[in-house]
């Protein structure tokens, strides 16, 4: 068998994960409101996928094209360009049966032709008061740089205008950044109807209110269009220039660079597309992609429930931890025993009172913190401020370099270093993304030190919505080493060893060996031999190899991977021992999470790791080990409760079909449903033994 066989190539690994989410758009048993929105989460991910993955297939041919060699990248193009148009044509077929879908439900999405008499008239009253001191055409010339003027995130309207043989052309940015996307239109009394049109539309239909008396014309069409640029940046190495300013020049770069998609309305005239392909300098290596009238489908993820309640997801309420609402404060809750929170399913709340109450108890010294991403209103960073305010020693660790996240972290920065607060911006090279919070607490004579070690970022929007692990311990052997871990972040030339946590770039890699290894030669000897993963993606061909050994020597190897799996499960003597999984529903899965069976006795670990190369050798991730065995025991529940799912699981395999795990005569489980329901009788439980004891 060929080496090249035995993976699957990521960025159509990472379109089949984008295909699942399609499939919750396409489910009639997913509530309609809900259906929309994930629309706009596919469009989403489209994107985020051309600005990284696409240009970086774009950039391995064009160093190919300087240097010779390799055809495999052009090859790859290809395939990626046929599967995007395939997924594209299922989107608009899809998007035209959900509007049917709504309509049957009394709300419906109309465009400029489809307006009544009372409509028209508000319409144009609300364009002129509302709308039109937002817009400002810019007309297309020879001399316009469109590359240095078009922005990455917007959708535009082409407006061709016609006199007589001559045509000029003019662009009108759809302005989503001052206005909703979505506006509903007054209807007469009595009607059950509730309508909405998308900005887009509304300035379709009152396109003269913006050219006449400007501009002499025929007439006028109006087109859609979009431009998709490479994410990546090249940062100045001068010496003199700090970290800070290097991100910001770089972030410059990335607003002039170059295009990886253009999408353009299909029946726009071939002379305009071949106009403002000219001017954008959209390679043959570039996506060039016909579609509908509307684009930017991300606005979709806030699509509004102007209906009935039943027409999105019923809302599970968070739930409360029992040990920190019975104690009197966050530390002593954590001085009884270690506490798991796994959110969305119990609130966020807990961390942001814990760092909230260490703002201002005398008896905290120093609070350290890393953040990656965090909310636009971050209740975590305000504490922060607060600290440094009390008095307190405040050390905020800033990735500057979180994908898309780097302007606000920038911001972040300027505002806590002039709170105060010592900001360090960590390792060169190497992105900081574990998730560490360590605050230390003086407690009659000795210093106690308190850690969150977790799966997710510190962010209240999406600990909503996004699954995800938060240990809190006072546990000596665990703070000490996340102690460790932020003096490397400080000092990362002074040798390091830890002994409890598994730390990247340190010693993830051997130490993920070694565990596997142990199963291996459990599974040699006749012994119980099983590894459970979750991730989101698995990408790593070193680990992949061993997990490939590991099947070969008879381990049990399960799998649950969100996004990119290359690995390939079921080949004959190579991985027919592994079996794997990919959910998607109401909640993004996002946790990573590792069990080895351990002959009975599982070691268990939390990680801000994915299996990728960058994961394990590029950054600053931080594993776990989860030491008390009830929490233990709740994190193997929660993995077998996954596995089990008959409702949104699919199966992984070397297709990329995305089949349904078969359902068969067993019962219907929905994960994330049984998740929150375990969880919930658990709290009851501790609860329950409290009060008799």
């Amino acid at each position: 068998m060929s080496t090249e066989s035995l993976y699957i190539d990521k960025e159509l690994s990472w379109l089949s994960f984008n295909e699942r989410v399609l499939q919750e758009a396409a489910d009639k048993s997913v509530p309609i409101i809900e259906r929309v929105r994930f629309l706009g989460i596919y469009s989403s991910n489209t994107d985020e996928f051309y600005k990284v993955r696409f240009a970086d297939v774009k950039r391995r041919i064009l160093i190919n094209e300087e240097q010779g060699g390799d055809e495999s990248p052009k090859q790859l193009l290809s395939r990626i360009q046929s599967r995007v148009l395939k997924l594209n044509q299922d989107f608009d077929t899809l998007y035209n049966e959900i509007l049917l879908e709504m309509a049957r439900r009394h709300i419906f999405l109309v465009n400029e032709q489809q307006l009544n008499d009372n409509q028209k008239i508000w319409l144009r009253k609300h364009f002129r008061t509302q709308i039109l001191p937002h817009i400002t055409p810019i007309l297309v010339t020879d001399d316009i740089d469109l590359l240095q003027f078009l922005k990455d995130e917007y959708s535009y309207l082409a407006i061709e205008m016609q006199q007589g043989e001559h045509k000029r052309y003019a662009l009108i940015e759809i302005p989503t950044d001052q206005l909703p996307r979505f506006i509903q239109l007054p209807e007469a009394k009595g009607k059950r109807h509730k309508t909405l049109i998308l900005l887009d539309n509304i300035i379709r239909f009152c396109l003269d209110d913006i050219f006449s008396g400007f501009f002499d014309y025929d007439s006028l069409a109006a087109y859609s269009m979009k431009m998709t640029r490479d994410a990546e940046y090249d940062l100045s190495q001068e010496v003199e220039h700090s970290l800070l300013e290097q991100m910001s020049e770089g972030l410059n770069q990335r607003l002039t660079a170059m295009p990886v998609r253009f999408v353009y309305q299909r029946n726009m005239p071939t002379d305009m597309i071949e106009v403002f392909c000219g001017l954008l300098k959209v390679s043959s290596y570039d996506s060039i992609i016909p579609g509908g009238r509307y684009h930017n489908f991300k606005d979709f993820i806030g699509f509004p429930n102007v209906g009935r309640s039943y027409l999105e997801n019923k809302p599970l309420p968070p739930i409360e931890s029992y040990q920190f609402v019975s104690a009197r404060n966050a530390f002593e809750a954590l001085k009884q025993q270690d506490i798991l929170l796994y959110y969305p399913y119990h609130t966020f709340n807990h961390m942001t009172e814990l760092v909230r109450q260490a703002a201002y108890d005398p008896k905290v010294r120093s609070i350290k913190i890393n953040i990656y991403r965090v909310a636009k209103n971050s209740r975590i960073i305000e504490s922060m401020i607060d600290a440094a305010n009390n008095g307190k020693r405040v050390t905020v660790v800033v990735e500057l370099q979180a994908r898309f996240d780097e302007s606000a972290n920038i911001e972040w920065a300027r505002r806590l270093t002039e709170a105060g607060v010592q900001v360090v911006f960590g390792v060169p090279g190497l992105k900081i993304h574990s998730k560490l919070c360590l605050i230390t607490r003086r407690e009659g004579d000795e210093l106690v030190r308190y850690a969150h070690i977790g799966t997710g970022n510190f962010h209240e929007k999406t600990a909503r919505i996004y699954t995800d692990f938060s240990l809190m311990t006072c546990e000596k052997a665990l703070t000490d080493e996340v102690r460790m871990v932020f003096n490397y972040i400080q000092n990362p030339y002074r040798p390091v060893k830890f002994k409890h946590l598994i730390v990247s770039p340190q010693n993830s890699r051997s130490r993920l060996y070694d565990l596997i290894d142990r199963e291996i030669a459990h599974a040699k000897q006749n012994l119980p031999a099983r590894i459970t993963l979750k991730v989101n993606n698995l990408v790593d061909k070193g680990l992949i190899n061993m997990l490939y050994q590991a099947s070969s020597a008879g381990v049990k190897v399960d799998l649950i991977v969100r996004g990119m799996c290359t690995l390939v499960p079921g080949i004959p003597g190579i991985s027919d021992n592994i079996h794997a999984i990919s959910i998607v529903d109401r909640f993004l899965e996002h946790p990573r999470v590792v069990v080895f069976d351990n002959n009975g006795d599982p070691d268990v670990f939390i990680s801000s790791a994915d299996w990728m190369t960058r994961n394990i050798d590029n950054r600053i991730e931080v594993g776990c080990p989860i030491y008390d065995p009830a929490l233990k025991k709740k994190i193997i529940d929660i993995l077998n409760i996954q596995l089990s799912d008959t409702v949104k699981a699919r199966i992984i395999n070397k297709a990329m079909t995305n089949e349904y795990v078969p359902r068969g005569n067993k019962r219907k489980i929905r994960s994330q449903i049984a998740i929150y329901e375990y969880l919930k009788h658990a709290e009851k439980q501790l609860k329950k033994k409290a009060d008799k004891e």
